[in-house]
């Protein structure tokens, strides 16, 4: 039983539930039912249907390109700064981060977040040697973290080296959420704390710092496979870090016993200096007795170079012993700055394991929820195109508990279809097109899609098992029949207008014509 304050709750944001087999629209304020948007990095990807669609090794092979056979050690560019473009940021002097600055030119199509990811993944695969799902795990990461921290100057200089530094620019510096935004206006870092570090070669600490993991967990899954992923990477840092500090405790220990017999030596050195320079002064006290005696002249010379020779030995074993603590507090150090990764690699991945296992539990009580009490809505999500996206909504307090991917369904429109939903999706574009499209009621993703080009105006109507609406032949607009396997059965043999209503009665279609006329078409004029 729903309670008034739900009803006025949901009228308020002006979400409604739909009918099996009935259409619904509605015009609804993104800000308005989803108050925590500006807190939330949700990508806004294009997923409506394409002209042509590129297949996953042509988009893996751009990040390819990218990182083939790159210089570590060496700063340098390639790529094509119109398309993708990597600018490889190294300066050997300590301090703050490298980095690989993935610039998107004015001229690239990736118009996928899951796609800009796969370009990303497969140049640090290529340049770094990483497996290819931990490259994806830290591409996810690192979007994030670039959307999270976009046009944020002032954080990327307290971050990285000033070869970084100048080629960023504060407009293009990190990813926009939109995918519209990326093309010409993106300038994604990525951070390398040991260009040679092997699976420590980006810095995940970085890259899942507070804010981008709050970020994640604002997702509907609260983006935990990728964040265990994560999780998996920093406990295999720390077992890297773990080897090298024990074998760095090792030295540093070889080192300290090196040094104790170097400091051994020293003091039996200064010994016998003592001991020949006493010879030496007794040979000379005798010399200085006897000034006739020439032998004892010469005895005290012999006696005095002797004692020379052994403080020489004496200061040649001192710079030895010098040299030799320099080794050992570089030994120490390097084992302390391997434990201290370790542990910070160990202790990171610990605390998100514990906040994952409690985020798992209210994943698995929204799902229940979902099933429970979860009814579907459309919501607008661009007045001025009147573009929507479905989402699913609490019935008792009103929450959003899922939204889909798919914010391209035109002219607020839906209708129910057994398993999926059936409407008109997507956007003229380079690459983009308008079809007729399934979308799937679990995931809320586009499954299907028609063959036939959709005019952009078109309505989207249904009678029976039957659907119309405006097919668009190369310019030119026919009214069409799909049935609900989005296949055309039947097209008019009259030119449209493209944003005509489309009336199914038992008279027949109404429609209105290309001159502006109303018309009605009978079944000879759908073949």
């Amino acid at each position: 039983m729903r309670n008034n304050s739900f009803t006025k709750k949901l009228a308020g944001v002006l979400v409604f539930t739909f009918v099996i087999s009935t259409a619904f629209c509605l015009d609804v304020d993104e800000v308005e039912i989803k108050s925590t948007q500006n807190q939330t990095i949700v990508f806004e990807n294009y997923t409506g249907p394409h002209k042509v669609v590129d297949s996953l090794e042509a988009i893996k092979g751009i990040g390819d390109s990218l990182g083939n056979n790159l210089e570590k050690e060496k700063s340098s560019t390639r790529g094509n700064p119109d398309k993708y473009y990597i600018i490889h940021c190294y300066d050997q002097n300590e301090g703050k981060l490298n980095a690989d600055i993935l610039v998107i030119g004015k001229d690239a199509g990736v118009d996928h977040i899951r796609n800009l990811r796969h370009i990303i993944a497969s140049y640090m695969s290529k340049a770094y040697g990483y497996s290819y799902d931990d490259a994806y795990t830290l591409a996810t990461f690192v979007t994030v973290y670039n959307a999270v921290y976009r046009k944020n100057l002032d954080y990327f200089k307290s971050k990285y080296k000033d070869v970084v530094i100048k080629n960023l620019s504060e407009d293009k510096a990190g990813l926009a959420i939109s995918w519209k935004e990326w093309a010409g206006n993106s300038q994604i870092v990525i951070p390398l704390s040991d260009v040679n570090g092997g699976l420590s070669t980006v810095d995940t600490s970085v890259i899942s710092d507070k804010n981008v993991v709050n970020s994640m967990k604002e997702e509907d899954d609260k983006g935990i496979d990728e964040r265990k992923n994560m999780v998996d990477i920093k406990e295999r840092e720390a077992e890297t870090a773990q080897e090298k500090a024990n074998d760095a405790q090792k030295e540093a220990t070889k080192q300290e016993e090196k040094l104790k017999e170097e400091k051994k030596e020293l003091a039996q050195k200064k010994e016998e200096a003592q001991e020949a320079q006493k010879k030496a002064d007794d040979a000379k006290q005798k010399a200085e007795e006897n000034p006739k005696d020439k032998q004892a002249k010469k005895d005290a010379e012999e006696a005095q170079k002797k004692a020379d020779e052994k403080k020489t030995e004496v200061a040649k074993q001192e710079e030895k012993v010098e040299k030799q603590k320099e080794k050992t507090e570089e030994a120490k150090s390097e084992a302390q700055k391997e434990q201290a990764k370790a542990d910070k690699k160990q202790t990171e991945a610990q605390t998100e394991r514990k906040e994952i296992a409690k985020d798992q539990k209210e994943v698995i009580q929204n799902k229940e929820t979902e099933a429970k009490n979860g009814v579907y809505a459309l919501k607008l999500v661009d007045s001025s195109s009147l573009l929507s996206t479905i989402v699913k909504v609490n019935k008792e307090d009103g929450k959003e508990l899922k939204t889909s991917s798919v914010k391209v369904i035109r002219n607020r429109v839906i209708f129910n279809d057994g398993n999926n939903f059936i409407a008109i999706a997507g956007q003229t574009s380079k690459k983009g097109a308008v079809k007729l499209v399934h979308i799937d009621k679990d995931n809320l993703e586009i499954v299907g899609e028609s063959e036939e080009v959709i005019a952009d105006q078109s309505v989207l109507t249904n009678a029976g098992s039957d659907y119309y609406c405006v097919i668009n032949d190369n310019g030119k607009y026919y009214t069409g029949r799909f049935n609900s396997s989005l296949k055309c059965t039947a097209k008019s043999n009259v030119e449209v207008n493209p944003a005509t209503p489309i009336v199914v009665t038992g008279d027949g279609i109404f429609v209105t014509d290309k001159s502006g006329k109303a018309r009605i078409l009978s079944s000879k004029d759908l073949n």
